[in-house]
């Protein structure tokens, strides 16, 4: 039997930061966003990338990809979010066959109004604690880490 790779003692150090960024940052925000608007940080995300998608519209599948979703949960969110008049399901307008997210104008309303605050919040609880350099190196790291998790990642495309 193969003796398991273990963590150094800096690895370690790493490992806990990211594993404690992955739960302390998200229900930060989920909180800040609750209290603003009554709506997750996932259900912002999904508000977020149809806002910024050309008609403010995404097929599902690409929407899943860059909410990093199941179909089945962003089918549940985005049912949720049409139930409140933000979001709406259509035929895509080129291929019948696919179903896409259309993003209302509540919607839109809801994602300017809310928007403000939340990168607030981002940006005083992420990137106000970093240098320009700490920045371009987590989103470096952030890259390469990503790529091993899907190496097809809408993000990785974007560059």
């Amino acid at each position: 039997m193969t003796e398991p790779r273990w963590l150094n003692a800096e690895e370690r150090r790493a490992w806990l930061a990211v594993v404690s960024i992955a739960t302390l940052l998200p229900a930060a925000l989920d909180t800040q966003l609750q209290s603003a608007g009554k709506l997750s940080l996932f259900d912002y995300n999904v508000l977020a990338m149809l806002s910024e998608a050309e008609g403010r519209y995404l097929p599902m599948s690409e929407l899943a990809a860059r909410t990093s979703a199941s179909l089945s949960r962003l089918s549940h969110v985005v049912t949720k979010l049409q139930k409140r008049g933000w979001v709406e399901r259509e035929s895509h307008p080129k291929d019948a066959r696919v179903t896409v997210a259309h993003l209302t104008d509540a919607g839109w309303d809801t994602i300017v109004g809310l928007a403000p605050d939340h990168v607030e919040s981002v940006r005083t609880l992420m990137f106000d604690a970093m240098t320009d350099d700490d920045v371009a190196d987590l989103a470096r790291i952030g890259e390469k880490i990503v790529a091993r998790l899907d190496d097809d990642h809408w993000i990785l495309r974007e560059n």
